[in-house]
């Protein structure tokens, strides 16, 4: 068996000779062709950069714009979750108001009026638990931001312009007024 069967059969090629393409030209044609093939791709890189910086300038933008977004639908979540804790918290206040009016006017010698004054003193705690303040109106000068006056009385005792009496009292849950207290002010 010769040389070439035995390559045949292990499956290897004789080798062969194999033109390349500047062969038959000169040599500073290669290099002109290579210098402007090199300029087209090195044209090519950069445009590629520039739409790569585009691409990840526009990725940090949607991060940004999407991580404000999710701070922005928290924070109107919190307030909406507060603003209808304030709504419910303010049609309970009516039956804290009954409650306070029978305990001001109840009779001594009633049992009954020591549950009902427990019964205030629980909801008055549930209320400070929830983070519901009463505002202190009393001998205070008038502030629309917090009182609702229904009168204006000249007054010898009390200076122009503060709070005589407290007719209905105003609540705050935070920093919000859920009802204004209703006040008398001095004129």
């Amino acid at each position: 068996m010769t040389d070439k069967d035995k390559n045949k059969n292990q499956g290897v090629q004789p080798e062969e000779e194999i033109e390349t393409p500047g062969d038959s030209v000169e040599s500073s044609e290669i290099s002109e062709q290579a210098q402007a093939d090199i300029a087209s791709l090195m044209a090519r890189l950069e445009e590629e950069q520039a739409r790569s910086a585009e691409n990840l300038d526009g990725w940090q933008r949607a991060q940004a714009e999407f991580i404000n977004y999710k701070k922005r639908v928290d924070r109107d979540r919190e307030l909406e979750y507060h603003s209808m804790k304030g709504d419910v918290i303010k049609k309970l206040l009516p039956v804290l108001d009954d409650l306070e009016r029978a305990l001001a006017n109840r009779p001594e010698e009633d049992t009954w009026s020591g549950g009902v004054e427990l019964i205030a003193r629980k909801f008055h705690a549930i209320l400070e638990g929830e983070g519901v303040k009463r505002i202190e109106a009393q001998g205070q000068p008038f502030d629309p931001n917090f009182h609702e006056a229904i009168s204006n009385e000249p007054s010898d005792e009390v200076d122009s312009g503060l709070v005589i009496e407290v007719v209905q009292n105003g609540y705050m849950l935070g920093d919000r007024v859920i009802r204004p207290a209703v006040v008398r002010v001095a004129q």
